[in-house]
């Protein structure tokens, strides 16, 4: 059955979130497919960051630490977003990057292995997790004396043998939207002796994540992506309460310890999560985070983060089908699971010859993705859609498959400009 363009409008009609779409600045004439690399702008954003440009930082100065709640801020966020990721309050803190966060928890991980179980001497990761998480594994493995293994997805209950200290694992990939099985996975690490750790960095906001109850030990994730917190915003880090308070992080400043302003020269680090903030925070950045973070909480009327994966499984679904429906015989191919259980909030698509190019044609149109190169083998170039269900409705995906259409079938894509590569892609 062939679905129309009325099809969409009544679905947009119907949808019970359509309203959030209104809590963001969305650029005139674009569809915004790349929520999964940056999110778009809060509408509340500018006029936060300006008060705290000129009022908060301008008038008030240095009494803003305490006046305006400066100091608590990466605590207050980080229980808000414990709401998205299933936690409770008190277990994490908004600070730093991704690629620090994780360096301090797959540190601490380490630490622990070596107290309990000093014969495991492995991390095991996924060959296609994200670059900076296994750049950062294998530094610590150099300095550690650890090996870092990689495996493809089907092979990593194989690969955790007595040997491993710790599985660390992107809850969702970044480059196809496969997702793990958060609990399953869990226990399978546990089951061998081994340490839970996930990024994630492209689940928090976009599909329910429980923590807790999948019995995690530690994980990460990003600040500018779903969350919308802008770009570079400050990246969140978790601990299970049962190892906060037996380990130093490495990065032992002074906002981690138990009581900064008595300036003592020894390190005593803060009882529980806050011991794994570092240095003074950037408060600018915080505050268009927690924008952002503000964001996801508003959905919690209209039924929380179950409602967004709803509506996210029906605009990937829908892609998925106008996709095969008006681009047959142009040698698409699909690289995300169709199976709701194994999908994340993106929709991977794949081409033999021009990947990258037809991205670029597609956002000379106003329509949003970006490409991922492939290896040359298993991986494939992919051109990746992310479905951010706030501000993301059900024609704007019947327009982009259009648009997708009439680049394939004029051969628009093989245009010069759309084939000259950018920094970045």
């Amino acid at each position: 059955m062939t679905i129309t363009q009325q099809d969409c409008r009544a679905l947009d009609a119907q949808d019970p979130l359509r309203t959030l779409r209104d809590l963001f600045l969305i650029p005139e004439g674009t569809i915004y497919l790349d929520g999964n690399s940056l999110g778009v702008m809060p509408r509340s954003a500018p006029a936060r960051v300006a008060d705290v440009v000129a009022r908060e930082w301008g008038t008030d100065l240095i009494q803003s630490w305490n006046k305006n709640g400066w100091f608590a801020m990466p605590k207050k966020i980080g229980d808000k977003i414990a709401r998205l990721i299933g936690t409770d309050p008190g277990t994490v803190v908004a600070t730093d990057s991704t690629s620090i966060n994780l360096y301090k928890v797959l540190s601490a991980a380490l630490n622990l292995a070596a107290a309990e179980h000093p014969g495991r001497k492995r991390i095991v990761s996924e060959r296609s997790n994200f670059p900076t998480d296994l750049y950062i594994a294998e530094a610590l493995c150099r300095e550690r004396g650890f090996e870092l293994v990689l495996v493809e997805p089907e092979d990593i209950a194989a690969a955790l043998t007595p040997e491993v200290a710790v599985l660390m694992l992107t809850h969702v990939n970044y480059r196809t939207g496969a997702m793990h099985d958060m609990p399953a996975m869990t226990a399978a690490a546990h089951a061998t002796g081994a340490l839970m750790l996930w990024d994630l960095a492209h689940s928090a906001g976009a599909v329910p994540v429980d923590l807790t109850g999948a019995g995690a030990d530690y994980a990460v994730g990003c600040g500018y992506k779903y969350l919308n917190g802008g770009p570079g915003a400050p990246a969140f880090v978790w601990v299970h309460p049962r190892h906060t308070d037996r380990f130093w992080q490495p990065l032992a400043g002074w906002w981690g310890h138990a009581t900064p302003f008595e300036f003592t020269p020894d390190y005593r680090p803060a009882p529980g999560i806050t011991r794994y903030q570092c240095g003074t925070q950037p408060m600018i950045s915080l505050a268009a985070l927690e924008c952002g973070v503000d964001t996801l909480l508003a959905t919690e009327a209209h039924g929380g983060m179950a409602a967004l994966r709803r509506k996210s499984l029906a605009l990937t679904d829908l892609f998925i089908s106008l996709v095969d429906e008006r681009c047959h015989g142009h040698g698409i191919g699909l690289a995300t699971p169709l199976d709701h259980a194994q999908r994340g909030s993106q929709v991977c698509l794949t081409k033999d010859e021009g990947a990258y190019a037809i991205v670029q044609a597609l956002i000379a149109r106003g329509v949003v993705g970006d490409f991922r190169a492939g290896d040359g083998a298993r991986h494939q170039d992919i051109l990746r859609f992310g479905f951010a269900p706030l501000y993301i409705g059900f024609e704007d995906v019947w327009h982009a498959a259009e648009h997708l259409r009439e680049v394939l079938e004029t051969g628009e894509w093989k245009r010069p400009e759309f084939n000259t590569k950018h920094a970045v892609t």
